[in-house]
């Protein structure tokens, strides 16, 4: 073997051995940032495909109050059809009736404020009556499953958990490509690589094809 033939050769491998590295690193990075959340959203998918057959017994329960005079003035007045309830009467919800409702956009009528409380695995609303300062609030809870189930579409979840759904792909697809980069590299040992792969590709393809019209 020439020296310029051996010294290629060297080339290669190191270049192949620091891809190795690198990708190895990735993967494992990746691997684990996405664990966790990986087997949530395996375990929900497999919930949700069988939603159905999984019966869920909604809770509802019901609170009732009277905004005192000094808080119900700042319901009085004109007002933007979707303003959010003034601080004043967020701050007595919250310490009276343990009801947190932020700065949602509320629907405001002549006599009434409705303010829609969707949430993961359930529902929620309150009205509050401008006359008489009568507070209603019902909660719908579905269970555990139901939640999680909503977790897993982002469902009623805000900007945050949405944000950390895209994370999380992210992450996914990095563990994806760099596995599929190492299957590439260790191709030449192990046979039944691209074959396996080939099989993941063609059974959902052919499923699709026979099963879906």
């Amino acid at each position: 073997m020439s020296p310029s033939t051996h010294a290629d050769l060297a080339a290669a491998q190191q270049r192949r051995g620091y891809w190795l590295r690198t990708l190895h690193q990735w993967h494992w990075i990746s691997a684990a940032l996405s664990l966790v959340v990986l087997l949530l959203f395996t375990v929900t998918g497999i919930t949700l495909n069988h939603a159905a057959q999984i019966e869920a017994e909604p809770s509802v329960s019901s609170r009732n109050g009277t905004l005192p005079a000094s808080v119900l003035k700042s319901l009085q007045g004109e007002t933007a059809s979707d303003a959010p309830l003034p601080n004043g009467v967020r701050r007595w919800l919250d310490s009276e009736l343990g009801i947190r409702i932020d700065e949602r956009a509320a629907e405001w009528s002549d006599g009434e404020v409705y303010v829609s409380l969707p949430r993961p695995g359930g529902d929620a609303w309150l009205a509050i009556d401008r006359d008489s300062g009568g507070v209603e609030y019902e909660l719908t809870t579905r269970g555990t499953i139901a939640w999680l189930n909503d977790l897993h579409k982002g469902r009623n979840t805000g900007p945050v958990w949405r944000w950390f759904i895209d994370i999380f792909a992210i992450a996914c697809l990095l563990f994806a490509l760099t596995g599929l980069w190492l299957l590439q590299l260790h191709a030449r040992q192990r046979g039944a690589t691209w074959p396996l792969v080939a099989a993941g590709l063609a059974v959902p393809v052919v499923l699709v094809i026979l099963f879906m019209h």
